[in-house]
């Protein structure tokens, strides 16, 4: 298993252990020393996970965890702090600061690696994600990322697996408040109500007089519907091997007993937001997959993706004081040639013309088929003289140029109206720029057609 791992320690002895224990597993590591180059590294390079060590001078681990996860573009690596700290309160804090989970020195090998190896597994599933996300241009990755979840506040709805009574009723006084949570006492009917019902995390005991708890665990990580739920396993003392064992089958936390309280819930809130995150993740591609950005008519984008991207560069410009332009092109007499044509000769020429669009503008614009014969321009960076000139050539470049119908050689002749806006200094919005240069398409086209008109205000 190929990873990248940073190993953050202000005392080299201890940067040197971890570094040759992950070396001899073949992963490649990074080190830092403070928790400033920690972040930046984790800003500026790939890092699959970070070990990092709480104790350090000027800003500790816990604040370093935390700046990680509040930033969008590193929240979603793993956390790992290993401490000489031995305390529920201690590993409570970690958990709150944002930690994927926190380990005790003087660390146990198989223990660190098979927790390595589980990260490093959940990780590579969230980078899949987030690539996924990214390249369908639906919505920024930035923007999602740091998106409050709708349900970020919401109680989870958790499965104890348990047969035990006593033990059930204390989680249930523990996440009373905080989730709500369901009980199955027989490991095969909670496999089932695993896979039927919508839970956020299952917690599984390994306390069963019959039954090897780690088989439902296996289970679950064998069906599709169950595959990415959050397993947290609960043990007895001296059960280390166990739970490594359940660790190398995709448990995701584990926690050994007497169970504090607040580390339960603290432990559950880390796996429940993991997995809304991807989930959202998730549901950004399946979104982007059914309602798609594209016209299918055109290849160019359609009004969807502009609504959702021209406030970006509206914002952008205002921002950096830089100037965008604006314009809306109107085939003239569009139904005419879908009479004398048909619908098939019409959409030859759409095709065309988004054709000709495309060539006339830059990359950096943002050409989208409006809807029917309208299609919108947004031109970054330019001033509205030049976004009249730019029209200008597209308007002559069409009425100059016959469009090809069908597969005889016939042509038709086909002009264009255009209205250009551009933003305005000082207060100004997207509806108001998109208004002036509807107004403008308006003028072009009550005014005779086949003609550019700018609106300054």
């Amino acid at each position: 298993m190929t990873a990248r791992i940073l190993v953050v320690d202000d005392i080299p002895a201890n940067v040197r252990l971890l570094e040759v224990r992950l070396l001899a597993e073949y992963f490649e590591v990074l080190t830092a020393g403070n928790g400033p180059d920690a972040i930046e590294t984790c800003e500026n390079g790939k890092v699959d996970v970070v070990l990092l060590d709480v104790m350090m001078p000027g800003m500790d681990g816990f604040e370093v965890c935390k700046r990680l996860k509040s930033d969008p573009a590193t929240s979603h690596i793993p956390v790992v702090m290993i401490t000489a700290l031995d305390q529920v309160s201690d590993r409570v804090r970690g958990l709150e600061a944002g930690a994927d989970d926190f380990l005790t020195k003087p660390v146990n090998d198989l223990q660190l690696m098979t927790r390595v190896k589980s990260l490093v597994r959940l990780k590579s599933l969230t980078d899949e994600l987030r690539l996924r996300a990214s390249t369908t241009r639906n919505i920024g990755i930035e923007e999602l990322l740091s998106r409050n979840f709708a349900t970020e506040d919401t109680k989870p709805k958790v499965l104890l697996v348990d047969e035990r009574k006593s033990s059930i009723e204390r989680i249930r006084k523990m996440l009373r408040g905080s989730a709500e949570l369901d009980v199955a006492t027989d490991p095969n009917a909670g496999f089932f109500q695993a896979a039927e019902t919508a839970y956020e995390c299952v917690l599984i005991s390994t306390a069963f007089a019959d039954f090897d708890a780690l088989r439902l665990c296996s289970q679950l990580r064998s069906l599709d519907r169950t595959r990415f739920l959050p397993i947290i396993l609960l043990a007895d003392e001296g059960e280390e091997g166990r739970i490594i064992r359940g660790l190398e089958l995709g448990i995701n936390d584990y926690l050994t007993r007497p169970i504090d309280q607040h580390e339960l819930t603290a432990r559950l809130r880390t796996q429940v937001r993991r997995k809304r995150y991807n989930d959202q993740l998730r549901a950004s591609v399946t979104q982007t997959i059914e309602m798609a950005v594209t016209d299918g008519l055109t290849g160019l984008h359609n009004r969807r993706y502009l609504d959702s991207h021209l406030q970006t560069l509206f914002d952008r410009a205002v921002a950096r004081r830089r100037p965008l332009s604006v314009m809306i092109t109107d085939l003239d007499r569009f139904k005419s040639i879908n009479d004398a044509h048909g619908h098939d000769g019409g959409d030859e020429v759409l095709r065309e013309f988004a054709r000709r669009l495309r060539k006339n503008v830059r990359g950096i614009d943002l050409a989208c088929r409006f809807g029917g014969e309208e299609f919108v321009v947004v031109m970054p960076d330019t001033e509205g003289l030049i976004a009249e000139k730019v029209a200008e050539r597209i308007r002559a470049e069409i009425a100059q140029v016959p469009f090809a119908i069908g597969t005889e050689g016939k042509t038709i002749e086909v002009t264009v109206s255009v209205g250009v806006s551009s933003v305005l200094k000082g207060a100004d919005t997207v509806a108001a720029l998109m208004k002036r240069a509807d107004l403008a398409l308006y003028e072009a086209k009550s005014g005779g057609r086949n003609r550019v008109v700018a609106k300054a205000a």
